[in-house]
């Protein structure tokens, strides 16, 4: 039997996102969603504005159970989120780091099914998701490494409603601290491996007595720069690498409207390939990464794609 069972499943399972959509099965905490990094996850650039649009897809079919096993759920679930964040590297210096903020909007398409026969259910939307707003984050820069750490909180004005589970708001607040950071092994900088971690707290659920347990997430990518005249055609700077992401519910969860097993906690590994390139002339880096996930326990298990295009101005 999972956790939370199928009930709660129908009702709860994709909610909104950071930047941008997590996919798990019963009422999770994470706002985070995993796969929005890869390589160089920690490594921010210099002062100015910057634009990143990250589209996600996820796909899966599998639930898995509180040991890690499969779920007859009969689940048939596609997820696709586009993230809107703008980005501000100010000149100003906070502990010897470039003082940055940030917002995230992100809207959500989910196809959801799930059940059979007269229990089965059908729901699809696309809705505005919860908001992401970080208005502290510093990041440093050394000869052959980067850093970073930030404070986000999230706002739950997406479209909620317990009832429909492709609805993208999660109907509570979440407080996020962000801390990573990039080595490159070489001299020229041409290897690189990063880590970036967020811890996530959660407030109450709208209208009910109930506060998810913490969430911690991980993220990590080993890198490889090929020479910059290497390109194809307009395109420069090819970068190429393995990436790969996990997640761990922390602590209980709490509160009157706890009726599953609150010593169960959900988790996910994934891990996948990564290119990414830079077109000079539009001042502009595409990243392709996709995600496989395994050794999931109290959620879905399947693959995240990801798409993220990054403007400079």
């Amino acid at each position: 039997m999972i956790k939370k069972g199928l009930r709660v499943l129908l009702t709860a399972l994709f909610c909104s996102l950071l930047w941008v959509i997590p996919v798990t099965a019963g009422p999770t905490g994470n706002h985070y969603t995993n796969g929005g990094e890869g390589i160089k996850a920690a490594s921010v650039p210099g002062p100015g504005f910057y634009y990143r649009l990250y589209n996600f897809f996820y796909d899966t079919d599998d639930l898995k159970g509180v040991n890690g096993e499969s779920v007859p759920a009969n689940l048939d679930v596609f997820v696709y989120a586009q993230a809107h964040r703008l980005i501000w590297v100010t000149p100003i210096k906070i502990l010897g780091g470039d003082w940055l903020m940030d917002v995230v909007v992100p809207v959500v398409y989910t196809d959801f099914e799930a059940g059979n026969g007269s229990t089965r259910v059908l729901d699809d939307h696309f809705a505005l998701g919860d908001v992401f707003i970080e208005p502290l984050a510093i990041s440093w820069h050394g000869d052959r490494w980067d850093a970073a750490i930030g404070l986000m909180a999230v706002a739950p004005v997406g479209e909620y409603d317990p009832n429909r589970p492709a609805m993208p708001g999660k109907g509570y607040w979440s407080g996020i601290f962000t801390a990573g950071g990039t080595f490159f092994p070489d001299k020229a900088r041409t290897w690189s491996i990063s880590y970036l971690g967020r811890y996530e707290i959660h407030g109450n659920v709208r209208n009910r007595d109930l506060q998810l347990g913490d969430d911690y997430h991980f993220e990590w990518g080993i890198g490889k720069a090929l020479p910059p005249e290497k390109g194809i055609g307009p395109l420069r700077a090819f970068e190429v690498g393995v990436v790969g992401y996990a997640q761990f519910q922390i602590n209980d969860d709490s509160g009157d409207d706890v009726t599953w097993d609150k010593n169960v906690h959900d988790r996910v590994y994934a891990v996948g390939p990564e290119v990414r390139f830079v077109i000079p002339q539009w001042k502009t880096l595409v990243e392709l990464r996709t995600n496989f996930e395994f050794e999931a326990k109290d959620r879905t298990e399947g693959i995240m794609g990801n798409l993220t295009i990054t403007k400079a101005f």
